[in-house]
């Protein structure tokens, strides 16, 4: 039985992704599991998670994140400090899970890591979203470093970049954007449901081919094309 680390997945995408993998061990994180911004968390929940999983993880899925906004009239100390918590909880949290899987994984002759970063990672965001979006981007770039490194390892990586989905945060967002204008830049007329995004994390976790390592899914509508 496949052995997979999902963080964030007590709801959202994280949440249908833990119900897509049901049929593998899932240790599934949520905030009761530490808070990202603390850096001594990733490395916690790792070894939670092994000890958890009987010493081994074959999948890391980064699902966790944050979306709060920051925006450019804020004091500059509150602004920097909403630049940090972001990058420290989308990105850096992140990138430790990621060093880890790596070590783990070359040790055990291979493993999956699926990293959900967002379409703005290349379409970038809002005025109040630079971090959001700069983050997002970092997940990317850091993805396809992965792959490239580690594939001879039998180490794939692959990344999903989500436009609007039917989670509370994007409920949220949407409301406060104007909901009806933003779903007319989608020519799908509507936004991902949870379950769609999860579909695409347990073919990349379990079943996409080898060859696919490096590759970015988009799941957006349409509303970004590249």
């Amino acid at each position: 039985m496949i052995h997979v680390l999902l963080t964030g997945a007590s709801r959202g995408i994280g949440a249908a992704a833990a119900a897509a993998l049901s049929d593998c061990r899932v240790f599934g994180t949520s905030s009761a599991d530490g808070d990202l911004a603390d850096p001594a968390t990733p490395q916690a929940i790792w070894h939670k998670a092994l000890d958890a999983l009987d010493g081994r993880i074959d999948v890391l899925v980064n699902n966790a994140g944050v979306f709060e906004a920051a925006p450019l009239d804020l004091e500059h100390d509150d602004w920097v400090a909403a630049w940090e918590r972001t990058m420290r909880i989308n990105l850096t949290a992140s990138a430790e899970l990621c060093r880890l899987a790596v070590r783990h994984f070359t040790d055990q002759g291979g493993g999956r890591i699926v990293n959900v970063a967002s379409r703005a990672a290349y379409r970038g965001d809002s005025p109040a979203h630079w971090h959001y979006a700069a983050s997002k981007a970092g997940m990317v770039g850091m993805t396809k470093s992965i792959a490239r490194a580690y594939a001879r390892q039998s180490i794939l990586a692959f990344a999903i970049c989500p436009g609007f989905t039917m989670t509370g945060m994007a409920e949220d967002y949407l409301e406060s954007r104007g909901g009806d204008r933003l779903l007319a830049d989608i020519p799908l007329g509507r936004v991902a449901m949870p379950e769609e995004v999860a579909s695409a994390i347990r073919y990349l976790a379990l079943d996409a081919p080898a060859s696919m390592t490096g590759a970015v899914l988009d799941i957006n509508g349409a509303s970004y094309v590249r």
